[in-house]
């Protein structure tokens, strides 16, 4: 018999949303994972807040919304408190209940100078780093290094001179009027984006377009390819170099190895790497090198340069899941403060996936 396709919106629902998901939902064991770092960082959720007044969102929800943004793939905010209207997966694991207003996009906007000011990413990465280092699957010997360009929310018109000499656009079209960059010799040292001051003009590889970028460098544990330390700097010729001698400068003293690709690959950082008590298993420039056999007839050279390649996987997830093909947020400290975040997404991802691997 043919059911009738009847509405009963007039009925009431007994069922919570902790009901609605499954028991083994892949959410489930990060958000446990979440919570504990949360519950660490309630000292620093205190200081930043007022002891007065009316209450506010509390950190902890957006901070989850944020985390859902990166997983799924949320391109927006507006977006994505459009989905914790109806989405009850979403509001399980914010912690909405069914019947909890949510907040507007805003809400966001507001808060997140707050949270930039606290450094919370930063804390809340390694809160989450703390959870791995104790179910031991972070190694403390072999690392790998390497960076990638983050394309800036700024457009191609907006990098103009600096003395404000550039010819000015058309006005064929108001809106998005016509400019002509022919014959003009453009560079960071004499020109600027007025939308976003912090990006630099660069490019990943020869022949490849320039585009108006940030750098993100990361360091990962060779062990399971967890993201260890992450960072954000002006896109220059030698940030890269720069920020990974920082990174290891920061690590534990001991026997250390450290895997990179040729861009390392210069007298002058091997040497640093070196003073530091760091072994660099760089790739090596033919010919001319700075590695020789002294690094290379080490089995581990081998080694980290099979398990180097690792670090492109993290870049890809952050790219194309995290949202960071095309940053949404403009400045230096934003965007920084986005690229920890979605490291601290991925090494969630990798964490409750390893467990059984690392029994």
């Amino acid at each position: 018999m043919r059911g009738d396709d009847q509405q009963s919106g007039h009925l009431f629902s007994y069922l919570s949303p902790e009901q609605r998901v499954p028991a083994d939902h892949p959410l489930r064991a990060i958000r446990l994972m979440t919570d504990e770092a949360l519950r660490q960082l309630s000292p620093q959720f205190e200081a930043i807040y007022a002891t007065t007044g009316r209450p506010s969102v509390p950190p902890e929800q957006l901070l989850r919304a944020l985390l859902l943004q990166a997983l799924y793939t949320v391109r927006s905010e507006r977006l994505l408190v459009e989905q914790l209207e109806y989405n009850l997966l979403f509001r399980w694991f914010v912690g909405l209940g069914m019947d909890d207003a949510v907040w507007t996009p805003t809400t966001f906007t507001k808060n997140r100078e707050r949270l930039l000011a606290g450094d919370i990413a930063r804390q809340f990465f390694a809160a989450v780093l703390t959870q791995a280092r104790t179910r031991r699957l972070l190694s403390d010997e072999h690392f790998t290094v390497d960076g990638t360009l983050l394309e800036a929310w700024a457009g191609q018109k907006s990098f103009t001179r600096k003395d404000g000499t550039s010819a000015g656009p058309s006005d064929d079209d108001p809106g998005n009027p016509t400019v002509s960059f022919r014959g003009e010799r453009r560079s960071n040292a004499t020109h600027q984006s007025t939308t976003d001051p912090d990006s630099r003009l660069a490019k990943k590889t020869r022949g490849s377009e320039a585009k108006l970028a940030y750098l993100g460098e990361v360091l990962m544990d060779n062990r399971h390819g967890l993201v260890v330390d992450a960072c954000v700097l002006h896109a220059t010729g030698t940030a890269e170099r720069e920020a990974a001698t920082g990174m290891l400068a920061a690590l534990p003293a001991g026997d250390v190895t450290v895997g990179a690709d040729k861009l390392y690959d210069t007298y002058a950082w091997v040497e640093t790497t070196r003073q530091l008590g760091i072994t660099p298993h760089v790739a090596q420039k033919q010919p001319h090198s700075a590695i020789d056999r002294r690094t290379t007839r080490h089995p581990g050279y081998a080694t980290s340069q099979r398990i180097r390649k690792r670090i492109e996987e993290i870049f890809g997830w952050m790219k194309t899941i995290g949202g960071l093909r095309k940053l949404r947020h403009r400045g230096g400290a934003r965007v920084e403060w986005h690229f920890l975040f979605v490291a601290t997404a991925y090494n969630l991802v990798r964490l409750r996936n390893l467990p059984a691997a690392a029994a």
